[in-house]
C-alpha cells in the first residue's frame, strides 16, 4: 500500500500487474477506485475465457472472462478492506456489443438492481490485448 497527497494506492501482489505506472486501485475521499481490470490471471500471460487452438487460433469466451473480471475485481476491494457490495458504480468496455446478453447472464450473478452499483456499458474498438472481450472500471464505498 502507499499513501499519497492523491490517497492510498493498492498493488495486489496476487492480481496481473497494471501495464504501467498505477495502482490497482485508490482510495480517496471515501471512495475506491477501481483501475480496468481483466481477465488476466496473475501469472501475467494468460487469461481467463482464453483457450489456443490447435491452428493458433483462440476460442474466446464473455461468460468465463466476465466471472474472471469480476473475481479480479472483488479480490482488489477486499485488499482494501471492502467487496463487491460496496460498489457503487461501474463503466463496462465491451469489445462487441454482441456480447452484452451473455455478459449480462454472468453480472446479474453477482449484483441486483435494487442494491448493486449504476452502470454504464460501452463497446470499443480494442482493448489492450487482442485476447480480451471485456474490462471493467469500478467505483466503490470505502466502508
Amino acid at each position: 500500500m502507499d499513501s499519497s497527497p492523491n490517497g492510498q494506492g493498492y498493488i495486489v501482489a496476487s492480481r496481473a500487474p497494471g501495464l504501467a505506472n498505477y495502482p490497482h486501485a485508490r482510495k480517496a475521499g471515501g471512495l475506491i477506485f477501481v483501475s480496468g481490470i481483466s481477465s488476466r490471471n496473475p501469472d501475467n500471460s494468460s487469461w481467463e475465457g482464453v483457450v489456443e487452438n490447435a491452428d493458433g487460433t483462440f476460442t474466446l469466451d464473455i461468460k468465463a472472462q466476465t466471472h474472471a473480471v469480476i473475481k479480479n475485481i472483488e479480490s482488489i476491494l477486499k485488499e482494501a478492506g471492502a467487496g463487491l457490495e460496496n460498489i457503487i458504480d461501474l463503466t463496462v468496455f465491451l469489445v462487441d456489443m454482441k456480447d452484452y446478453n451473455e455478459f449480462n447472464q454472468v453480472y446479474n450473478l453477482y449484483f441486483n438492481a435494487e442494491t448493486g452499483p449504476s452502470r454504464t456499458t460501452v463497446a470499443v474498438k480494442q482493448l489492450p490485448n487482442p485476447r480480451l472481450l471485456i474490462e471493467i472500471k469500478s467505483t466503490a464505498l470505502a466502508p
